[in-house]
């Protein structure tokens, strides 16, 4: 039974996948519960369905940060896209160039910024992690302006990372690691030539570009464990706000308190997010926190939100909730491992599609029109 296109390109994925990958995108921390809470409680979200109101003239334009977006959605920052696909960044960023919305490069992407910035017709936007190599922070957004890249998104929840259990059971940690996986891309033959074989090289481009040599997967977790930093604090982001020419998002805010805070630092936006379930199991989904950071904060900067996307339903969802724009991570992905660039065109074409029948049948004849007022009580 079809229940969407990112259930199936989610199935599809899976068959094609090494499980250590696929488990890498698809899992969460510790019990997942918030990484089911995060789908289960958008779903359970009513809408009121109005009728007789000339839906003729219907917009799905918003403007961001001073770009004219398609669609009020942007492509979520991903770590490892390019093992998903061959040269997978690149790939998922010409989908969004081509839909009109923009895509976020990973700090931890395989493709570097200089591989990817070139390959589409409109700014992308650059991610990055407060991590203890300050060197590479500055070097990292040196290279992102310089490559043209038009939004800073600034990922704050992950001073440790969350203990994803699924990781250690499927190869991508723990005993034996290396060999786990390369029994199970053997297994993969499809993916083992397109993308294990093809794909090459399999590093951390943009690390590799600051270290001078390649960064593989066999020192991913250990360098990310090595990097991150539990002191961070807003004053280490001061001189981010001042060395960054162009709009600075913050994400990772899940708590009123942490927005206004966002507000007083002068960032540009925020990205109401729990990781996708990846960090600290048991917080809220973000549809349960959305509507009281938009209440404290909505009109001071812009909100975004991640985390249990997977249609465009949610998406008409969120913004009802009060999001201004919707980051997509592994619906994309699942889409892109499944069948590439023409696979995120094809989820992204058929989301804009959902959100122009739920915005016809709540009677919305533009995003700045989806509000509560599209919500049962």
């Amino acid at each position: 039974m079809i229940i969407s296109a990112s259930t199936d390109y989610r199935e599809a994925a899976m068959r094609r996948l090494p499980p250590f990958l696929f488990h890498y995108i698809d899992g969460g921390a510790y019990a997942e519960r918030t990484l089911r809470r995060n789908v289960s409680d958008l779903e359970d979200i009513a809408l009121r369905q109005r009728i007789l109101r000339n839906m003729s003239d219907l917009s799905l334009q918003t403007e961001l940060f001073g770009e004219t977006l398609a669609m009020p959605i942007a492509l979520a920052p991903v770590g490892l896209t390019g093992m998903y696909a061959r040269r997978g960044e690149v790939q998922a960023a010409r989908a969004a160039a081509a839909c009109g919305i923009p895509f976020t490069l990973s700090t931890v992407s395989v493709c570097p910024i200089e591989e990817v910035a070139p390959s589409i017709s409109r700014p992308m936007w650059f991610q990055l992690y407060v991590l203890k190599d300050r060197g590479f922070m500055k070097n990292a957004l040196e290279r992102a302006q310089a490559a043209g890249c038009s939004t800073l998104v600034f990922t704050v929840d992950m001073p440790t990372p969350g203990a994803r259990y699924r990781d250690m059971h499927s190869g991508m940690s723990g005993p034996h690691a290396g060999l786990r996986r390369f029994w199970q891309a053997v297994a993969h033959p499809g993916w083992a030539w397109d993308v294990g074989l093809r794909g090459r090289p399999h590093d951390l481009g943009n690390i590799s570009r600051y270290r001078g040599h390649p960064t593989g997967l066999q020192d991913y977790i250990g360098w990310l464990a090595s990097n991150f930093d539990p002191s961070i604090s807003w004053r280490d982001l001061e001189w981010i706000r001042e060395f960054w020419k162009g709009p600075m998002v913050i994400k990772g805010i899940l708590d009123a308190e942490d927005a206004r805070d966002a507000v007083k630092f002068g960032a540009d936006g925020i990205v109401v997010s729990n990781h996708g379930g990846r960090q600290l199991d048991g917080v809220p989904s973000t549809a349960r926190a959305l509507p009281a950071i938009a209440d404290a904060v909505a009109g001071k900067l812009k909100i975004l939100v991640d985390s249990g996307v997977r249609n465009g339903l949610d998406v008409v969802r969120m913004l009802a909730l009060g999001a201004d724009t919707v980051l997509l991570g592994r619906a994309f992905v699942y889409a892109l491992a499944a069948a590439g660039e023409q696979g995120v065109r094809h989820l992204l074409e058929l989301i804009e599609k959902e959100m122009r029948v739920a915005m016809i049948l709540t009677g919305t004849r533009s995003i700045s029109e989806v509000n509560r007022d599209i919500l049962v009580s």
